[in-house]
């Protein structure tokens, strides 16, 4: 595991950057950092390794909450700094809105999320529209900072040069990211970049639909700069993680801008399937380990996220994924940690896509002690507990922070599981059958959650239904699901219903304006260009 400790290490030191590149908070998408220092910037890249060290900081900001560690001096206010953390806040968007997740605890709103009640006026919300934010604004700060005119003013040539076309096109990649999670999320804000004004202003409405063109546009640019698949330093997106994302943002693009563009996302699938040498791990348990970093998960993984025990400890990301699922009769150190923190189970509408299906090994459900049922929402046991996330290794041994509270599970963004099914729906919508190799890779994904071949299945058993089911089997948990029912029709309304959807045990249909959440009321006071969604 010597490599991930050495690239956190790097993640670490370049914490400092934002001190000096961005405001101490960012509140919204409507607000920008005050001109940098000049002379400070230019005593920092007086030294080459600074501009790695900034790319670096990029990316450390999907997994750290501020600079000095779990709490203390975080990026974001007004809420709780693990509530804060960018993977926390978007998977409970994603997830505690669905079939897959219900949450026990009273911490402010959090419950409204199953509810279906959200409204505007919600910390949680506000918190991950925040932290988009302050990760769109670090990403354009490194964009100002590495401009043709910047770097010939402080004299950058040779290889340093070409490495820094790279780092730009990773910058843009992970600025994408956060702009397609605001799309999906929220529809539409504003598009602030690296050629926006570093002066207070109050930046212009952007319709969902010039932000869906913007995150395109970006990409199909973008990806010519990445490196090829598999080429690239741990950690470090390539070409493969551009097509997936551009292929997440096409597959959705008819609940986007109402235009169908399955195609286009099948060939960038098919690009990401024939271009790269990502392969599927073994162990389907394995992939969630505390050394999914070397265990050959990694293999798997086209985008992932870095976690580290001693170098990145934050109280959301997979910390939070492995603690606040573990609870009741559950022995917290099987998972590697030093306690549970008794929040996180999942429902019985989930449950039941395993029907049938006990030798399916990715139906890890805790049971002892569970009921199936949920009678209340805020007793744990209530509601069988799901193990999927375990900080220890493949030998048992627990993860690097021996106090047992933070954990090293790194999180998949984009895997090649996700790409197999991904393309087969593609088939679907855009044919009317799936391919032999589509049925082929679906299979692989059956034999090592069974075992052996007897969850096979046919090129005539695999239809949407069956998609959408196989993704949450394979895929829960991993922040997809909200996305996921939108696009079948089925997040809101009656067209499927789970336990306690819309506040009532035995679930309820809730309108059709949730399939998107509203822009925060505090970004509306501050710009007043910005427009509420309907419904709020």
């Amino acid at each position: 595991m010597k490599m991930k400790r050495t690239q956190i290490k790097l993640l670490s030191i370049a914490a400092f950057f934002l001190i000096l590149f961005s405001t101490s908070c960012t509140d919204d998408l409507n607000q920008v950092p005050e001109g940098s220092n000049q002379q400070s910037d230019e005593e920092l890249f007086s030294n080459p390794e600074s501009y790695k060290q900034f790319l670096a900081k990029l990316y450390a900001g999907l997994a750290t909450t501020g600079q000095a560690g779990p709490a203390g001096a975080a990026d974001i206010s007004g809420i709780d700094e693990g509530f804060s953390q960018y993977i926390r806040g978007y998977w409970q968007m994603q997830e505690l809105t669905t079939d897959e997740a219900i949450i026990a605890w009273n911490d402010q709103t959090i419950k409204d999320f199953h509810n279906h009640s959200w409204t505007s006026l919600d910390v949680f919300i506000n918190a991950t529209f925040n932290r988009l934010s302050f990760q769109v604004n670090s990403c354009n700060e490194f964009l100002r900072q590495t401009t043709d005119a910047k770097l010939d003013g402080r004299g950058v040539t040779g290889q340093l040069r070409e490495d820094i076309k790279n780092f730009r096109a990773e910058a843009r990649f992970l600025r994408a990211y956060s702009y397609w999670n605001l799309v999906d999320l929220f529809g539409g804000a504003a598009i602030e970049t690296e050629d926006s004004s570093t002066e207070y202003h109050v930046p212009t409405y952007a319709s969902r639909a010039e932000i869906f063109t913007f995150v395109e546009n970006e990409l199909t640019d973008l990806v010519i700069d990445l490196k090829a698949p598999n080429s690239n330093e741990k950690y470090r997106v390539d070409k493969a993680a551009a097509w997936m994302l551009h292929a997440k943002l096409l597959m959705n693009a008819q609940v986007y801008v109402g235009t169908d563009r399955y195609a286009d996302a099948k060939n960038l699938l098919n690009k990401v399937l024939t271009e790269s040498s990502y392969s599927t791990h073994s162990s389907y348990e394995q992939l969630f380990f505390a050394d999914n970093d070397s265990n050959g998960a990694q293999n798997e993984f086209i985008f992932s996220i870095a976690f580290d025990g001693i170098n990145t400890k934050t109280f959301g990301g997979t910390t939070f994924l492995t603690h606040a699922p573990v609870g009741g009769s559950m022995t917290a150190s099987n998972f590697g940690i030093n306690g549970g923190w008794a929040g996180i189970r999942t429902t019985s509408a989930f449950v039941n896509k395993f029907s049938g299906m006990s030798n399916d090994s990715r139906g890890n459900f805790y049971t002892a002690g569970q009921s199936l049922e949920i009678a209340n929402v805020g007793t744990f046991t209530d509601g069988y507990a799901i193990q999927k996330f375990k900080n220890v290794d493949i030998n048992g041994n627990p993860g690097s922070d021996a106090s047992g509270d933070f954990v090293d599970i790194d999180f998949p963004v984009f895997r090649l599981a996700d790409a197999y099914l991904m393309y087969a729906e593609c088939e679907l919508r855009a044919g009317g059958a799936v391919s032999q190799a589509s049925v082929d890779n679906i299979n692989a994904l059956r034999v090592r959650a069974y075992g052996d071949t007897s969850g096979n299945v046919s090129a005539g058993q695999i239809n949407l239904n069956f998609i959408l089911d196989e993704r949450a089997r394979e895929l829960h948990w991993e922040g997809h699901r909200r996305t996921d029912l939108i696009r079948f029709g089925k997040f809101t309304g009656s067209s499927y219903i789970w336990p306690w959807k819309g506040g009532v045990a035995s679930g309820a249909p809730t309108s059709a304006f949730r399939n998107l959440f509203p822009i925060p009321s505090s970004a509306l006071s501050t710009n007043p260009n910005l427009q509420q969604n309907p419904g709020y």
